[in-house]
């Protein structure tokens, strides 16, 4: 029973993100969008900031660059792509409207990494490539993964999105393309944008000669945005959001709706031509002055509050990803019985607990039934975010904890069955 303190609304909302951009980020967007740099001078110079070797590319988000990517690719009809399990949506879609095969690889949860005897188990002749993601903001080890995945033959895609940490990471040395994601709540964020860092240099170069076709997004479009996510920030205002919250809740509606569209993804996930852009010299401003100011240990901060938030929960519930040793803390993940009732009883008390509704687990093909990612799936099922980030309190942090520490009880998904030898 969920004890009646809980009950009542709270007079303020902590939101599970926070917009990570400045007043003076925002205020330079809209003076980029009426100035308008030259487009193709602003580009090199971000790319030449990202890789002296000469090896990044813009792109107008992580799901433009792998669409890209795998247009420059051709791989055959059928050809069949491994992820790791876990993923948006979006990501899956591209592969499939490319008539290509999204095959799943099941996760270790203390990690939330693919298992390397799972990836070997998964890989048939007609696999070409695997996507491995870093989740939450932490950082996995890749030598084995990678060092299989060529041996096979396999164009190794690092989805770095969540996992940005300035000069201290541009992805494994090794892989052939890592995709770094500047969206709307990414670290860095320019409100869009990607950068991608492929080592091949034949394969860049077909990369941008198809960009260099798409049209670029007008600055008024880009101008728009900055405004929209100006009157955001103030609605993520706890008390503000807190006003919304109750609101809804007085008119029997879910606020989760109108907020998450409004913050989340650069383009629709819909059709190809919606991601097939080009940044605005905008908004290519905007990441370089973000990329500029940026602070090596910018993070310390997230990682000391997650740190903290861990230990005041316990053994309370699952912590996903929680045995990585780098770990930033872009959301804070747990795993518990019943996600809702968790989720009732936070909002309730002020914390907009959530699970992660543009997530999805990839499936497995219907001719490959024992690679169904149950693991991920159930994961999934069972997992709720939770606030943690600096301008929260060792109070507030402590409070949530409570409340975690009363109302759930852990869960912990099955082992995914060792590969057959």
């Amino acid at each position: 029973m969920i004890r009646a303190r809980y009950v009542e609304i709270s007079n303020i909302m902590w939101p599970r993100v926070q917009l990570k951009v400045g007043w003076g980020d925002l205020a330079f967007g809209l003076w980029s969008s009426l100035r308008k740099p030259d487009r193709d001078t602003v580009a090199q110079r971000v790319e030449a900031r990202w890789s002296p070797e000469g090896e990044a590319l813009t792109c107008f988000s992580v799901r433009s660059g792998f669409d890209l990517a795998l247009q420059a690719l051709a791989f055959p009809p059928g050809s069949e792509i491994l992820f790791s399990a876990l993923n948006i949506k979006g990501m899956i879609r591209i592969v499939e409207k490319q008539a290509l095969v999204p095959v799943p690889v099941d996760l270790d949860i203390e990690k939330m990494a693919p298992r390397l005897d799972l990836i070997e188990r998964a890989i048939g002749p007609n696999t070409k490539a695997i996507v491995i993601a870093h989740l939450f903001g932490t950082r996995l080890e890749l030598d084995a993964v990678i060092d299989l995945a060529h041996r096979k033959g396999l164009v190794v895609f690092e989805d770095c999105a969540q996992a940005f940490d300035g000069k201290a990471y541009k992805g494994h040395p090794e892989s052939d393309i890592a995709m770094f994601s500047f969206g709307p709540l990414k670290t860095a964020t320019a409100l869009g944008g990607a950068i991608l860092r492929v080592r091949d240099a034949a394969l860049r170069s077909r990369m941008r000669a198809i960009q260099d076709t798409y049209p670029v997004q007008p600055s008024g479009a880009y101008a728009k945005r900055v405004l929209k996510f100006m009157g955001l920030k103030i609605v993520l205002l706890p008390p503000v959001f807190g006003l919304l919250f109750r609101l809804c809740h007085m008119m029997g509606k879910d606020y989760e709706d109108p907020v998450s569209d409004a913050v989340r993804n650069v383009a629709s996930l819909g059709s190809s031509r919606k991601i097939r852009k080009r940044m605005p010299a905008a908004m290519l401003a905007v990441l370089e002055r973000r990329l500029i100011r940026w602070r090596e240990g910018s993070l310390d901060g997230f990682a000391r509050m997650g740190d903290s938030l861990r230990r005041k929960l316990g053994d309370s519930v699952v912590l996903p990803a929680s045995a990585n040793r780098i770990h930033n803390y872009w959301v804070f993940p747990i795993l518990t019985d019943d996600p809702m009732r968790l989720i009732r009883a936070l909002r309730s008390a002020g914390f907009d607990g959530a699970n992660l509704p543009r997530s999805k687990t990839v499936s497995a093909p219907p001719e490959r039934p024992e690679l169904e990612p149950d693991t991920a799936k159930d994961a999934l099922d069972h997992l709720v975010v939770l606030p943690c980030y600096p301008g929260m309190s060792e109070a507030e942090l402590e409070r949530q904890a409570r409340i975690v520490r009363e109302v759930a009880r852990p869960h912990r998904p099955p082992q995914p069955a060792l590969a057959a030898e």
